[in-house]
Order: structure tokens, then sequence, then C-alpha cells
């Protein structure tokens, strides 16, 4: 069996990789579990060096990892170039501080000595989105290995260069044989994976689908899981915002990695004493956009990762337009290779519409007008999701409220949602449990131990729960 990588802007067939057999799964298994038994009693000093060997490789294979990376699932070049700048930065932030957000914590109670140690768990299952090939098994591997745990990829089917470069990355950094290994297998494989008793826990990026199955076997045997899954965040404005870098930084927000990013600004919820302004300069400057190839460095917006994902975001726009919706900006297919979709934005949307209640995974804007500060934290909250949100408004009342009422992982005032390796990263509702990221990410996938030491005197006859 082999996967197929192939060029989203062509169409065409880049290179086909063998994927592994059910024994040669079992023997990576085995491996990262007969690491763990030494990797988990590594110092933090060695496991920084590693990482920051890591990160000093990705910095040094920047443009050969920027361009495989536009290859296979189409992001810009220039955004590709940035993905794995961000993931050395990630490398460096938990080799610096890792030690300090394990450290043992001591506690007061009857005993003699009392204390909270963070220890790993064990091999830990990543399952990877292609949006951003990089970042996202990154932002899983540093902590996670940081933390002591052997980690095993399944990475997404139309990425497989990227996933064989990142363990390439590990390998080369000195990572001990076992620690980090790429397992090129099909979605239908995870599950065999995620049972097998050597492997203790689990950390999904993807889609609903994905997520439930996957979260539905941890459940079943009763291993912790991570899920960040999909997203549909509001980006509010309300009069008192800076009107051009609201309009600025939403085109941004919803066009970032061609409007393929979980927390890409998807609704645009406007006050309506400025919604007229803000939609005549969104829209103009959202046509300015540049569609093509992603390896120009003149392309604003590349093609979509696959086929299927620009004819499902094409459904959803017909079916809103069908049923009422104003086309303002795009909205047809290209003709010619590949899987291109442009700028497109639409308004006077209703719920009996896809895109009202969907999550649309391209540079496609959602605008509705709002009358007050109450009926945008309504809209803003009448969805199945809540990964992040955003919200423009220098009223330090509407700003509390925002923080206070809206339902999501993040809130991010007068800027626009980002990951940043030194806040948690995650969401509520459809969009997922647990953290990634910050002090929070790094204890996802450790054995939180109490320790306890002897016993007081006066105590020591007391034996209840």
């Amino acid at each position: 069996m082999t996967m197929t990588a192939i060029n989203p802007h062509t169409g065409e067939k880049l290179r086909e990789y063998a994927t592994l057999s059910a024994e040669q799964t079992q023997a990576a298994i085995a491996r990262a579990h007969q690491t763990f038994q030494s990797y988990r009693r590594t110092s933090f000093a060695e496991r920084a060096g590693w990482l920051n060997r890591a990160a000093d490789l990705l910095e040094e294979r920047q443009e050969s990892l920027a361009q495989l990376a536009t290859n296979e699932m189409g992001k810009t070049l220039e955004s590709a170039r940035q993905e794995v700048q961000k993931c050395a930065r990630v490398c460096r932030y938990y080799a610096e501080h890792a030690e300090d957000f394990l450290a043992t914590q001591p506690a007061q109670t009857d005993a003699e000595r009392a204390e909270v140690r963070y220890l790993p768990l064990g091999v830990i299952l990543a399952v990877m989105p292609w949006n951003f090939p990089f970042w996202q098994v990154f932002r899983f591997a540093a902590p996670t290995l940081m933390a002591g745990n052997t980690t095993l990829l399944k990475h997404a089917s139309n990425v497989p260069g990227c996933a064989v470069a990142i363990e390439e990355i590990f390998r080369d950094a000195g990572l001990p044989q076992g620690a980090f290994q790429t397992l090129l297998i099909g979605s239908r494989d995870v599950e065999a994976v995620l049972r097998d008793d050597r492997v203790k826990a689990v950390s999904l990026t993807g889609s609903e689908g994905a997520g439930r199955a996957v979260s539905s076997t941890a459940g079943d045997t009763l291993k912790p899981a991570l899920m960040e899954l999909g997203g549909s965040d509001p980006f509010i404005v309300m009069p008192s915002a800076d009107l051009d870098e609201a309009v600025r930084s939403a085109v941004s927000a919803r066009t970032i990695n061609n409007g393929q990013s979980c927390i890409a600004a998807k609704r645009f919820l406007v006050h309506q004493d400025i919604y007229g302004a803000f939609r005549d300069r969104f829209v103009a400057a959202m046509r300015e956009l540049k569609m093509g190839d992603p390896i120009n460095e003149q392309t604003d917006i590349g093609p979509l990762a696959t086929a299927q994902i620009r004819d499902d975001l094409h459904a959803q726009v017909q079916d809103a337009v069908s049923k009422g919706a104003r086309l303002l900006l795009g909205g047809e297919v290209p003709q010619g290779s590949g899987y291109a979709y442009p700028a497109t934005v639409l308004e006077n949307l209703s719920p009996k519409m896809a895109v009202w209640s969907e999550e649309t995974f391209g540079p496609v804007a959602s605008l509705y007008q709002i009358a007050d500060i109450d009926e945008a934290i309504t809209l803003a909250n009448a969805t199945r999701f809540g990964l992040s949100s955003s919200a423009w408004t220098n009223d330090p009342a509407e700003q509390e409220r925002f923080i206070q009422d809206l339902e999501a992982g993040a809130t991010f005032l007068n800027s626009v949602t980002v990951s940043d390796p030194r806040l948690p990263f995650g969401g509520v509702k459809a969009s997922g449990f647990g953290r990634e990221l910050g002090r929070e990410g790094i204890l996802e996938f450790v054995n939180v131990k109490a320790v306890s030491v002897g016993a007081a005197q006066s105590h020591a006859g007391s034996r209840t729960e």
C-alpha cells in the first residue's frame, strides 16, 4: 500500500510513500515503549539539548521544509516559512521552561513530607491534520518529549513528506531511536494503535468526525485524550473600534493559510452603525488579494488542499445563495487544474443555510449585522463550536463583557487570534477539550502524582479515604 502526495495547485502527483504493515506498526510501538523505559530517566538538560538542536535544524532547513509544505498542501511559501520558524520557537520555549513547569511542588499536610510530582505517562499517540503540517506536530511534540514521554505520529495522508521530514529532524537532532516515530498508516489503523496497552494517551487535531471516533476509543480504553477540533470563530466589530485596523485584520484573519485554519475568523459580526463602511472596505480589500501559485512570492491565496475540500466549500456557498444569501464577491470555481477557490464574501445569511452552522474551511467570509453587544454575544455563541473569538472595541465595559460572556477557549481583543507557545490553546463545546501550549499544555500528558512520606504522630491511626 502507498500514500500519494499531490500538488494541489497543479493536481499532479509528487511522490508515493510506502505505508507500514501491521507488523511494522507493532514494531514501532514496541520501540517506542522500550525507549520510554530509558528516555523517562533522561534529564531535562539532555532533553533540552535535543529540542534546541531540533530548533537549529528547523532553521537550517527552513527553505526546503517550507517548499515541501507548499507543494503538498498549498499554503503560500512565505506562510510556510513562518510556520517552520514558529516550530523552532516552540522547541526552544519548552526546552527553556519545561523543568520549571514540571518542578516538584511541596504541599502542606500532616505528613512528615508531602509533595506533588509530574511524571511522564509513556507512549503518546498524535493524530495530526494537514493544514499546518509542521506546527500542529511540533506544538504537540515539544512539550510531550520534554515531559519524558515517547511519541508516535499518525499524520494526514496528504502530507506524508512532511511527516517523514519531521521524524528526520528529531533523529538528526540526536533523540534516542524510538523517542519520535512517524507511522505512515491510514485512518482505519488508528484504533488498533490506540487500543494497544503500550500506548497510554492520544492527542488529536482534526475534524469533529475524527474527534468523535478517536475520543470514543480513548474513552472505551480509559486513556487520556486531548481534542482540538473545528471552529467557527466570531470576529466582532463595535463602533469604538479602529475601523481601518479592524478591516485590515479581518482580511488577514479570514484568509490565513488560504482560509484553512480552525482559528481563522469565519463569522464577521459588525455593529449596524458601521456595518456599511466595514462591508465596503472589507470586500474591496478581499478583491485585491492575488490568487495563484503558492510558490510565487506575490500570491496571497493558494489552492485548497484537496478537490474534496474545494467542492465541499463551494457547495456551502451555493447552498447559501440558493436560500437567499447575497454574494458580494467570489463564489465561482476557477477554470484549470488544481483546487483554487477565490476570496468570497456573503451577507444576508439565515439559520437555514449550511454556512450558518457549519465550519467553512476556505476563504469564505460570512457578514452579519448586529444591533448591540447583547445581539453580538448571542449570535457569537449561537454555534456548537467554541474555539476562539476576536472582538474589536475600545470600550472597557464591552471588552469585559466579551471576555466573560463569549463561549470560547480564547478571546483576543483588538487583535487577530493566534496560537502562542506562552498561552494555553484549545476550545470548548464541539471544538474539543484539553489544552495545548503554555504550562497547561505540558501537564496534559503527565501523571500528577501525590507523594506523602510518613505521618504526623497524632494522625497515625487515622485511615479514612
